[in-house]
């Protein structure tokens, strides 16, 4: 018994070292992701640009939006609009709008699964190359990731809360 408890401890230690909350998308979530058409330099600063016009767009969308429904109404109201901001960064690219696969990810130590979600998927050219993508509704693209994760997942949570 007396070597019982040492080991327990050093198991909830270490247990408590390496927990983290996971943090899950809902279903009712609609992703933004942009592929860039190479891991080039310029590539990947065209797929940020990309994304910085049309996040900017897509944020003042979806703050009106108070349920997934809204957002899917909005997004497809202004989908025309979505596609000429790409086309006049990248002629070459193709807009998807609808259910789109993602690969699994690996962010801040929670892994999201693979799999077909609602989302808009901007490729440009080939789509060969590193992706970008956010949660849009609910609003989680406004949150950085280089902050304390403590402080992040309890942002994500509060955020989920208010959309569900």
């Amino acid at each position: 018994m007396k070597r019982l408890i040492p080991i327990l401890f050093i198991f909830f230690v270490i247990y408590g070292f390496n927990y983290k909350e996971e943090i899950i998308i809902p279903d009712y979530a609609i992703r933004f992701r942009v592929i860039a058409n190479s891991d080039s330099m310029k590539d990947q600063e065209l797929k940020l640009r990309v994304k910085s016009v049309l996040e900017s767009d897509l944020n003042k969308l979806m703050v009106k939006a108070l349920s997934s429904s809204d957002a899917k109404r909005l997004i497809s109201e202004n989908l025309s609009s979505i596609r000429k901001k790409v086309n006049d960064l990248v002629p070459d690219n193709d807009v998807s709008f609808g259910l789109n696969y993602f690969p699994s990810k690996v962010y801040h130590g929670v892994k999201y699964p693979a799999g077909e979600y609602d989302s808009l998927v901007v490729t440009l050219g080939n789509g060969l190359g590193n992706n970008w993508w956010c949660v849009m509704f609910p609003p989680l693209c406004l949150i950085d990731g280089d902050g304390d994760d403590v402080e992040y997942r309890f942002l994500i949570k509060d955020i989920l809360d208010k959309y569900s």
